[in-house]
């Protein structure tokens, strides 16, 4: 209706993750909200899923339109508002210093905004994982590549110079396998395996997915999984199975176990020969 006057909007989530390097996570939707100048002591690593927005940084005009990943610095002013009539939807995660040094500020203040679909992809994957208990080590393996790639974007290669080779360490994915495989139910963060095994995490990871084919959260999984699969059978009970798998509670095992095997704990195995109807 002409002149109607338009909602104002304002949902609002955040939290703290038990993610090293991770502030805070940040989802909103907002339909008339315009922040004023402000500045953050963190890292802005923002997505928008719907809608778009408008930011001022550095005295330069901005805009995040739905295939964008923007990476707005620490301690540089900047403001935003909705650039569509709808509002926007954004997720937002806040780094510190640990993911990107304070030398890469000025990088990205010259182009904040970054058309990467793999980047992208990966942020949302991240979010992902943290929409509830038990991702952790899948979020902070996706993070340290993530830091990686935004990386390679505020340090631009030479023209014509090759980048860096992946190295392979096969001795090295293997001790992370075995490390793994010895730590199934209580699991492990990726910081403390890069630790243990005085590596760097970025390198782990693509040591572990290049040696196996598989990230080391996504073998993890595999390994619980298949513990599951086995308690299940004997008979115990899905609520008890979780908790000795490492699972953070039944529905976060019935997740997974419906997406490695297809159907739920409670339905694995009822059909088995002699079982009584």
């Amino acid at each position: 209706m002409a002149g109607q006057q338009r909602e104002d909007r304002r949902d609002v989530t955040a939290w703290r993750p038990r993610i090293p390097g991770v502030v805070e996570v940040f989802h909103a939707r907002f339909t008339e909200y315009a922040y004023p100048m402000h500045v953050h002591e963190a890292w802005t690593l923002l997505i928008v899923d719907a809608g778009a927005v408008r930011y001022d940084l550095d005295r330069h005009e901005h805009g995040t339109p739905h295939d964008t990943v923007s990476l707005l610095p620490p301690h540089v002013p900047h403001n935003g508002s909705p650039a569509t009539s709808d509002g926007f939807r954004k997720r937002v995660l806040y780094l510190d210093t640990t993911h990107l040094g304070e030398e890469l500020i000025g990088a990205a203040v010259d182009g904040p905004d970054l058309r990467d679909p793999v980047l992208r992809r990966r942020v949302g994957q991240v979010h992902a994982a943290l929409a509830g208990p038990g991702g952790e080590l899948e979020a902070e393996s996706r993070l340290t590549l993530i830091g990686e790639r935004l990386r390679a974007h505020l340090r631009p290669r030479r023209a014509g110079s090759a980048g860096p080779a992946v190295r392979r360490d096969p001795v090295l994915a293997r001790r992370l396998r075995e490390l793994l495989d010895a730590r199934v139910p209580q699991g492990l963060t990726l910081e403390e395996a890069a630790g243990l095994l005085q590596a760097h995490p970025a390198h782990l990871v693509r040591s572990f997915s290049g040696a196996y084919g598989i990230a080391p959260h996504q073998y993890l999984t595999s390994r619980r999984v298949d513990r599951a699969r086995r308690l299940l059978l004997e008979g115990v009970r899905p609520a008890e199975v979780a908790a000795a798998t490492g699972f953070h509670d039944q529905a976060h095992l019935t997740r997974h176990f419906r997406r490695l095997v297809g159907v739920t704990p409670g339905r694995y195995g009822a059909g088995r020969p002699g079982r009584a109807r």
